[in-house]
């Protein structure tokens, strides 16, 4: 237990609405007292409540749970509402377990979910399946907070057993369950809500999200490294205050490692919106919907907060978790946990011969246009560029190769086109893919795409880079999973920038290519997407032909 300690500054006190000086108290790790000082000594600095991401994937960090907690808490975050879809994906429930221990040993905060959609469809290969009687397992562990996001919301929609018997599950231990419904508007977002679903966090319109929370639902925000919804949706915070969360979803680790969701709430107060509205939604809201063991700043309350430098950039000096000081003027004071390594993973070659498509007559092309700062993309069609009798990349129309190869069992790959990426040379590849994490790649042609994937192959996982004539081979390794790093942070944020340097040397005008990469394989989010099985129409729900 820490020693009991004081501290002066300008309180913020969200349930009075008020910021005034005074000297708060610590002892046992939980607030003692807050007694107000004289206005003729006006103390430095603002003391907050710490800061919640209340809805993020912590696999998409790259970092285990402590490294995570190690980053987080440099900016003033103290817990963390997190879905360990991803490597329930490749390990199943074991994959769960292996977060919630390393989340153990770590004091940050973490509040982990059952996941609901394990897989997420049966249009693709995954690691493991998560059954509706491991969910309620998972749900009686004390260490589990929340039913994970429902993602198969037309299963929802049309009474599917296995996700109402999930839904019921959670009902029945008085946990929340965690939606996502992009797009899903009107009657049809009612009925969602009705079903059980108390959160939402794929809302990429206001309109859509004030439909949602006309049902009776929360919105959560998002502001990650690929999806990019708080300027659409920033006047929610005071339009709807108290229903209304901020989270990252997905977060690489070079971002986090500059700034979390203390950078949300100084761009929401920036915009306009109420200091106090702000901060109920980064604090408040998210420890209320899940009954997170996280104070809130008040007598009683563990002290989990966090002294800021102002009321306008939020930049965190110290950082406090159940009173112990755990981050001070941009480092972190946790400790560095050397991490376990568990993984699922078949390490094969792949030839740039398997990677060439040949000619059939056929000049029709489905493409997928991928959009910076969204997870949907766009369907468009184009005409086929020939050359030997094989389909190639057009990199003059940026309409270029997209290849995913099944990382848990031997089998051809899957080929599409993209356009958006960018890339005027070279490949780069990762085993990073929602849902099912096999490893995706894009390139200009088959040789660099080769290359590539069997440095992902070589690493058991990882994100690489390759162009032949640049004499470029360079490699990300991922052994957790084929999810995380053993490195800490700013090891993996380095090594990552390399990589995300080389993408955009190459010609990618997108903001984080291999983030957006991601998810090209992630058949939930419409509109066009490829896994190891095919071309997918994310809005039929239905396999698509390439060529027409």
């Amino acid at each position: 237990m820490p020693e009991p300690f004081s501290i002066r500054s300008n309180v913020v006190d969200l349930q009075a609405r008020r910021v005034y000086p005074a000297e708060v108290r610590v002892a046992g790790g939980r607030i003692e007292s807050i007694e107000p000082l004289a206005d003729d000594t006006p103390p430095q600095g603002y003391l907050i409540p710490g800061l919640v991401d209340a809805h993020v994937h912590v696999e998409s960090s790259m970092l285990v749970p402590t490294e995570f907690a190690r980053a987080a808490v440099v900016h003033g975050t103290v817990a963390a509402v997190s879905d360990p879809h991803e490597i329930g994906n490749v390990l199943g429930a074991a994959g769960v377990r292996y977060m919630l221990d390393q989340g153990e040993q770590t004091p940050f905060k973490f509040a982990f979910g059952a996941p609901s959609c394990v897989p997420a469809t049966p249009f693709e290969t995954a690691g493991a399946a998560i059954t509706v009687e491991e969910v309620e397992a998972l749900l009686d562990d004390p260490r589990i907070g929340y039913l994970s996001e429902m993602m198969n919301f037309p299963g929802v929609l049309n009474g599917d057993p296995e996700c109402l018997a999930k839904m019921a599950a959670a009902k029945k231990r008085n946990k929340p369950i965690d939606g996502h419904a992009p797009g899903l508007r009107g009657e049809q977002a009612a009925r969602y809500v009705a079903a059980g679903p108390s959160t939402d966090h794929e809302c990429f319109t206001i309109e859509e999200a004030r439909d949602k929370l006309a049902a009776g639902c929360k919105i959560a925000i998002r502001e990650g490294s690929a999806a990019r919804n708080f300027d659409a949706l920033a006047p929610l915070i005071s339009e709807a205050p108290g229903r209304v969360l901020l989270c990252s979803d997905d977060k690489h680790p070079d971002e986090l490692a500059l700034g979390h969701i203390n950078t949300l709430v100084r761009r929401a107060v920036a915009g306009g919106a109420d200091l106090f509205d702000a901060l109920t939604a980064a604090c408040r809201t998210p420890v209320e919907q899940y009954s997170l063991p996280v104070g809130l700043l008040r007598v009683g309350d563990p002290a989990d907060m966090v002294e800021v430098d102002s009321l306008t950039e939020f930049n965190a000096r110290r950082t406090w978790i159940d009173g112990a000081l755990v981050a001070e003027n941009g480092k972190s004071l946790l400790p560095r946990i050397e991490p376990e390594v568990a993984n699922r993973f078949v390490r094969r070659d792949v030839t740039h011969q398997e990677l060439m498509l040949p000619m059939t007559g056929q000049l029709g092309l489905k493409v997928i246009e991928a959009i910076d700062g969204q997870l949907i993309t766009n369907s468009i069609d184009a005409t086929v560029k020939e050359h030997a009798g094989h389909i190639v990349s057009d990199v003059e129309k940026d309409i270029l190769k997209l290849v995913v190869v099944n990382r848990y069992a031997t089998a051809p790959p899957a080929i599409a086109f993209i356009k958006n990426f960018g890339l005027t040379k070279g490949a780069i590849a990762s085993s990073v893919a929602h849902d099912s994490h096999n490893v995706i790649a894009v390139g200009v042609d088959e040789v660099d795409l080769s290359t590539a994937i069997n440095l992902v192959m070589d690493n058991t996982g990882g994100l690489s880079a390759a162009c032949h004539t640049d004499s470029v081979a360079e490699a990300l390794p991922l052994p957790v999973a084929g999810l995380m790093a053993t490195g800490t942070c700013w090891e993996v944020a380095e090594a990552y920038s390399r990589l995300d340097q080389l993408a955009k040397a190459w010609g990618s005008p997108l903001r984080a290519p291999y983030m957006t990469l991601s998810f090209m394989a992630l058949l939930v989010i419409p509109s066009l997407k490829l896994s190891d099985k095919g071309l997918f129409d994310g809005e039929r729900f239905e396999f698509v032909d390439l060529l027409s």
